[in-house]
């Protein structure tokens, strides 16, 4: 027994060495048993301009996997697209791959999580200058508010790796088969952000919440799909969140901007080893740590020489030309 526990972590050794780098900031979570089928559910419209859409998908807890619902966050920021997390086969278990925001849609498992999701690439919409344009052959969204969209049926059809495939697993007995492509690769090694607050709320609160994991629901589990996260009062309206003299969509966003720079510092694999686990981690943790290169710039760029300019009340002396109350004689000369 101990001999094949051994050879497993020989296994996870040689996976780590061949993992891209931008898998490399969160938790790696390996697990014997495959993740359940994807459940079918209704996509609900995008409620607001610029929000994207994250596909449901099957996570890792204390008590087996729980469904995290899919759901529309919005982009951290201008250009960013998300690459769904997957779950792939490698030494006998079950591999979690971190899912990542990026310019270009990378490699997860050729899985078919639908909308946009089929397989390879994303299809549900693309960039346009500075907003989002939805591809409402496969996307659904609130025309009322939403006005950017186009239809592009054939785009969608060609992005199937297996069409009618609910399987949430790439490789292994059963599962997807589905080779990364040259453009799959090439993404996965670009410029990478992880997790945004949204998304790790959202994932918390599906992990805290026992009626999302299987063991309760059988693999159906009652909420599938939310228009917006799950947490951080998310599900109010516009006209509720301005009541607080903000836009809890707007705010982060605008402060992640440079995100993808400051993070990729982190990818290093020898600066930022991966941890394996067989039990329970979420990939929160590593999150809270990449906000530190943002504030480690700021010092330097207030310089204290500033007070220097302080010495200028020396062109006060220049105030004594003003004391020309010489002139004043000549009126007595002139008077007398």
């Amino acid at each position: 027994m101990q001999l094949i526990r051994s050879a497993r972590w020989v296994l996870l050794a040689l996976l780590l060495s061949v993992v891209p780098a931008s898998s490399f900031a969160g938790v790696l979570i390996s697990v014997g048993i495959a993740p359940p089928a994807l459940p079918v559910y209704d996509q609900p419209p995008c409620p607001e301009p610029g929000l994207m859409w994250t596909p449901g998908y099957w996570a890792y807890g204390e008590d087996g996997y729980y469904w995290v619902p899919g759901a529309w966050v919005p982009a951290p920021y201008e250009g960013a697209l998300w690459t769904p997390g997957y779950w792939g086969w490698s030494g006998g278990l079950f591999v979690f791959h971190e899912g990542y925001w990026g310019r270009h849609v990378g490699y997860y498992g050729g899985v078919n999580y639908g909308f946009g999701y089929m397989g390879i690439g994303f299809v549900g919409g693309m960039w346009r200058g500075h907003e989002f344009a939805y591809n409402t052959a496969i996307m659904h969204v609130d025309r009322g508010r939403i006005h950017s969209f186009y239809e592009d049926r054939a785009v969608v059809e060609r992005s199937y790796v297996d069409r009618g495939s609910r399987v949430a697993f790439s490789g292994g007995p059963g599962g997807i088969r589905h080779d990364p492509r040259p453009e799959e690769r090439i993404a996965e090694h670009e410029q990478h952000m992880a997790h945004t607050s949204f998304q790790q709320q959202h994932e918390s609160t599906a992990r805290s919440d026992r009626s999302f994991y299987f063991k309760n629901n059988n693999g159906r589990p009652q909420t599938t799909a939310v228009a917006r996260p799950l947490g951080m009062g998310a599900n109010a309206s516009p006209a509720d969140r301005s009541k607080s003299g903000h836009d809890a969509w707007s705010a982060p966003t605008r402060s992640q901007a440079a995100a993808p720079q400051a993070h990729t510092a982190p990818q290093n694999p020898a600066s930022t080893p991966a941890r394996t686990y067989n039990a329970s981690h979420s990939n929160t943790g590593n999150i809270a740590a990449r906000p530190a290169p943002q504030t480690q710039s700021r010092p330097a760029a207030q310089p204290q020489s500033r007070p220097a300019p302080q010495s200028r009340p020396a062109p006060a002396a220049k105030a004594a030309p003003a004391a020309k109350p010489a002139p004043a004689p000549k009126a007595e000369h002139e008077h007398r």
